[in-house]
């Protein structure tokens, strides 16, 4: 199992990958690389008009993620009156958006999502029982004739 210290240099790998860092030691800081990408969204802002997009996410933990990925880059996360909590509005660029944010979100969100489900599986395995194996196949019930 990968440990905590392991993730978070894989966030910062990833962060730094979508800064584009110069050089190395760039790459490795993880502030200036928050700080290159919000420097490529106020870039792309003066370029082209901001688009609302709605994106649905209903796993709490990606959701959560998305929320602060986008705070972090200075893009305020809202929803309006009666939408579901999964539902997250943001205005942005839309060539950030695809080209940066929501591909760095697809890539943390994998890690992370690979992260917790090994925990789970340790977990399960050592407190509750020492199998994580699946329901098993079963053939199906007889049809009641007519």
């Amino acid at each position: 199992m990968p440990s905590e210290q392991v993730l978070r240099e894989k966030l910062q790998k990833i962060e730094a990958l979508f800064a584009g860092g110069a050089t190395d030691g760039e790459k490795l800081a993880a502030g200036a690389a928050a700080e290159r990408i919000r420097a490529r969204l106020k870039e792309a802002t003066g370029k082209e008009k901001p688009v609302e997009i709605r994106f649905s996410l209903a796993d709490p933990w990606s959701r959560q993620l998305f929320i602060a990925l986008c705070r972090r880059y200075g893009i305020r996360p809202y929803r309006y009156p009666r939408m579901r909590r999964q539902s997250i509005v943001i205005s942005a660029p839309q060539s950030f958006i695809d080209g940066v944010l929501w591909a760095e979100f697809e890539q943390i969100n994998e890690a992370l999502v690979d992260y917790l489900a090994e925990i789970t599986d340790k977990v399960i395995q050592e407190e509750v029982f020492g199998s994580t194996d699946d329901a098993e196949v079963v053939a199906e019930a007889p049809q009641i004739g007519f």
